[in-house]
């Protein structure tokens, strides 16, 4: 039998960069890590309850907390990555050789703090509010839309219901049950600065004066919008709205003729616009895999929406960001 050496025990040392540390690396000089623990310290208990073991620190806390976003892990699964995993444990700041780490207890009474005090909302807002500081989110012009976010169907669970604030509509030929993601992105970067959840059959066109900030002066939307400028609820907003010709109406226009040219390049120059909104549907979806609802119930679920594009509105400058830190 051949003899093992160092080499093969498993206790030598890796020197591959692997892209998840890579990841990890990136968002650690990224996210403004002092500005966030900062807001949500102010709401974290002083003390553990019932006199149990002293609380971990809140950046801790929230490291653990973007890992399951960035990594789509539930509560149960992230104890088991901090365990299994020690690059996490490193991140997170803790001990590798530490046996006293966070449980799925100590991770979902974090959550529950985030959703009291609707921090989610204002760890948005810091995030963009740093990214505007940067000269990165400018205010000029919001790109509206939304996506679908499937939920379970099932009524195998212990209520035998499905989550009643869910609901079912249908796109094209299929049905989807589950809520929609209604955001508003900066028209030059594509970073979201509003998201809104509702139900899945509630109509785009109902939110879109919810997903204007109100300072830009050009608003663009595809064809679902038509007519947004002309409801109540929009008369307020100073800005023009650009909705795009129902796709039935622009395959009836004559190209060849000059007014059918001059509207045709209109839509593709209003349609590479839109394209900007699609950028963070990709990356929760498919960089961070977020593509069900994690928990019963809309606030929850927009809260946990939330999060994920201000994580993923660094994921999407994070070039520039470390650019600017190298330059700095």
């Amino acid at each position: 039998m051949k003899q093992m050496s160092l080499g093969t025990t498993g206790f030598e040392r890796k020197t591959k960069r692997t892209r998840k540390r890579e990841f990890l690396d990136e968002m650690n000089l990224v996210v403004p890590w002092a500005e966030l623990v900062a807001l949500i310290a102010p709401h974290a208990p002083a003390r553990s309850p019932k006199g149990g073991r002293p609380p971990f620190a809140v950046e801790t806390l929230l490291r653990i907390h973007f890992l399951q976003q960035w990594f789509n892990l539930s509560d149960p699964a992230m104890e088991e990555a901090l365990y299994d995993t020690p690059m996490f444990r490193e991140f997170a700041g803790l001990d590798i050789g530490e046996d006293n780490l966070p449980d799925e207890s100590t991770i979902l009474r974090f959550r529950h703090l985030l959703e009291e005090h609707n921090l989610a909302l204002q760890i948005l807002a810091t995030v963009n509010a740093t990214l505007m500081a940067k000269g990165l989110l400018l205010k000029q012009g919001t790109v509206v839309d939304a996506t679908l976010i499937a939920a379970p169907s099932s009524t195998k669970n212990k209520d035998g219901l499905r989550d009643p604030e869910m609901h079912q509509t249908k796109k094209g030929n299929q049905w989807h049950f589950g809520m929609k993601a209604h955001i508003g992105v900066d028209a030059d970067s594509g970073l979201v600065h509003t998201v809104v959840g509702t139900a899945a059959n509630v109509n785009d066109v109902t939110q879109a004066s919810r997903l204007a900030h109100g300072e830009e002066t050009d608003v663009f939307a595809d064809a679902g919008y038509q007519g947004v400028a002309k409801r109540p609820e929009t008369q307020d907003i100073n800005a023009q709205w650009h909705v795009a010709m129902r796709p039935g109406k622009r395959r009836t226009l004559d190209k060849n003729c000059p007014m059918g040219a001059v509207l045709e390049q209109l839509e593709r120059i209003k349609a590479r616009i839109r394209a900007k909104v699609e950028h963070p549907f990709r990356v929760i979806k498919r960089q961070f895999g977020y593509v069900k609802v994690k928990y019963r119930g809309l606030a929850k679920n927009t809260a946990n929406l939330m999060t994920l594009f201000a994580l993923s509105n660094l994921w999407m400058v994070r070039k520039r960001l470390l650019n600017m830190g190298a330059q700095g």
